[in-house]
């Protein structure tokens, strides 16, 4: 690849985007609540009954029919442990410049709580996920991002809630007044990942957890992937790559603090 010099017309320090559940934290977040506050024999008896986020709003309902304040949901958020490695990434990049968002099918609530809790949310100029709010009652509820504000975004590759493919075209709408034309590292592990590594462009990259469907959809496709890709299996792996990304493509050339 070109020296970040001779990348033409990109401008400043990468956009690194983040996925959530099972990237920058190692488990499931809803997963984690739904076990972790006795929901999974109710979350199994609805699983195929209730579309994803619908069903997470249930479980919340369910917390707050039982006592449950937000309190304790933040409790049981604050005992995930995130990998030292991964938040070591985070705030070095930060530290460099670069711009950090998340883009997640998880709920902003969860994301939130858990990156504050470990010193990290303000490292992040934005989280985009499904929206939650906190009602008149006192109880969590959680919608698609794609929802009432938002028409359907027709994409066979994405949940009905959350396209980030969409989410990608705007953010590198060349029309938006915050545009910058800038070299794009994308974190990710799921199937919803795949679609926004197609929107990738040659000068961009991408990082699949090894072995997971964004891995393996990666690995089977029949479109032509644009992006570098670099695979990683764990949170070192993970730390080591970004970084030397990030030393490849930034315009600066110091990195002694890392």
């Amino acid at each position: 690849m070109a020296p970040a010099s001779q990348l033409s017309g990109l401008i400043g320090e990468p956009l690194i985007i983040w996925d959530f559940d099972r990237t920058i934290m190692d488990d499931d977040s809803d997963r984690w609540v739904v076990v972790e506050m006795g929901l999974t024999q109710l979350f199994n008896q609805l699983r195929q009954t209730l579309p994803w986020n619908s069903l997470m709003d249930r479980m919340m309902e369910e917390l707050h029919s039982q006592g449950k304040t937000i309190e304790d949901i933040t409790n049981c958020l604050n005992r995930v442990v995130l990998n030292p490695h991964i938040v070591s990434a985070i705030k070095a990049a930060h530290a460099h410049g670069c711009d950090l968002k998340v883009l997640s099918d998880a709920n902003q609530f969860f994301i939130e709580t858990i990156l504050k809790n470990h010193g990290v949310y303000d490292c992040f100029s934005g989280i985009i996920t499904n929206p939650t709010s906190v009602d008149e009652e006192g109880r969590l509820r959680i919608f698609p991002y794609h929802g009432s504000a938002l028409p359907p975004h027709g994409c066979d590759l994405c949940p009905p809630n959350l396209c980030k493919g969409f989410v990608l075209n705007k953010i590198q709408d060349p029309t938006s007044p915050d545009f910058k034309k800038r070299v794009i590292i994308y974190i990710g592990d799921g199937g919803g990942d795949f679609c926004p590594t197609l929107k990738l462009g040659g000068e961009d990259h991408v990082m699949p957890r090894k072995d997971f469907p964004l891995h393996r959809l990666i690995l089977k496709s029949s479109t032509p992937i644009k992006p570098k890709v670099h695979e990683w299996s764990d949170g070192e792996e993970l730390s080591k790559t970004l970084i030397r990304l990030i030393d490849l493509v930034s315009p600066k050339v110091e990195t002694t603090d890392w």
